[in-house]
């Protein structure tokens, strides 16, 4: 009987302890959040990379926060912005952070499919055609300047960025994983450029812009360049290609409610039913949505999505889905507009993660 009732004692000792340690933390009416393990390591590693990058990339945290929700999300992102203002420096700080391989690609008029997918060359040694990869073998590539390319190079791309693949003589080469597009396009000059397809656009997760930088920042820059000493910029590598691709993966545990989800629907038939939209959004931007959202809850510490990502992400995942029709469009009528009205008229629902918050 005296083992079993030295046993039971210990027990309730630990419970006890327990029972201390629960109210110690709950203390003061603050109750501590627990993640899951893997999420809490990927929310911790994201947030790890982007103070690397907003060293470099200074006074634009938004813009990077939703730009490491895409790459999260493992989506492609456009930034129509205008020249010199650090697309191609943000897209490069934000693969040396991340650890991964980096192409970039200025697309030109008379750039050919093959300068990005690769080409078949003799190999006069094995006596055989050899597959030389282009730049579109990389982790991020960064296509700057999208749409100075003819529709036939912007073609070549479109495989690449849904299927991660490229098929060149028949046969099919697998890019290397993880795999995300960062394009760049100049919407003050139309000269010598193709409008992009709208199912290229339609490919692309988010659609982003960078910005002026204001008074303090623009001199806060200038000030780090000056100590400094030189142009170039310390990153240190945070992840690798394998974690990135891990920290992707663990999405997968983050919990989406049902009238999450029928939120989302709701508002992407909203684009469709629009008087004045000619062509709403697809499902491919439903898809969109439901992935950036469970990027941005884990980015913001949760392993919950609430309805206040999906009203975040929503003018910039949608914007560039919608084609409207002509008598709005000459009124000057902005696919924002229309994205921003359909928020406030959708009901937003109540989930279980509202609650507990």
């Amino acid at each position: 009987m005296s083992p079993l009732f030295g046993s039971n004692k210990k027990e309730k000792e630990e419970e006890q302890e327990q029972a201390v340690a629960e109210t110690e933390a709950q203390s003061d009416g603050v109750q501590t959040y627990v993640m899951e393990p893997s999420l809490q390591e990927t929310h911790e590693l994201i947030q790890a990379v982007l103070g690397e990058v907003e060293q470099v990339v200074m006074g634009k945290r938004p813009v990077l926060d939703l730009c490491a929700v895409g790459i999260l999300a493992g989506g492609n992102t456009l930034f129509e912005d205008n020249p010199g203002l650090a697309k191609t420096l943000l897209s490069n700080t934000f693969a040396q952070a991340l650890g991964i391989n980096f192409k970039r690609v200025q697309f030109t008029p008379d750039l050919l499919p093959a300068d990005i997918t690769g080409i078949y060359i003799w190999n006069q040694k094995d006596q055989k055609f050899q597959f030389r990869k282009g730049p579109l073998f990389c982790n991020l590539l960064l296509a700057d300047e999208i749409n100075r390319a003819p529709p036939k190079t912007q073609a070549a791309l479109l495989e690449a960025m849904q299927e991660h693949q490229v098929t060149i003589e028949g046969d099919t080469h697998k890019l290397p994983q993880p795999f995300v597009t960062l394009a760049t396009q100049n919407p003050i000059e139309s000269e010598g450029t193709y409008p992009l397809p709208d199912a290229q656009l339609d490919r692309f997760m988010m659609k982003l812009s960078v910005g002026y930088p204001g008074r303090p920042i623009e001199r806060a820059i200038l000030v780090k360049r000056k100590q400094r000493g030189q142009d170039a910029h310390e990153v240190k590598a945070i992840t690798s290609p394998e974690k990135l691709r891990e920290m992707q993966q663990s999405l997968e545990k983050v919990q989406v409610d049902d009238a999450i989800i029928e939120y989302i629907v709701e508002i992407i038939n909203r684009t469709r039913e629009d008087p004045r939209v000619k062509v709403g959004s697809s499902p491919r931007g439903a898809q969109a949505l439901f992935k950036l959202s469970r990027a941005l809850a884990v980015l913001n510490g949760r392993d919950y999505v609430l309805p206040d990502d999906i009203k975040r992400l929503s003018i910039y995942t949608l914007r560039h889905r919608i084609i409207l029709k002509p008598e709005p469009r000459i009124k000057g009528v902005q696919t924002e507009e229309i994205v921003s009205q359909i928020l406030e008229e959708v009901e937003v629902p109540t989930t279980q993660g509202q609650l507990e918050d």
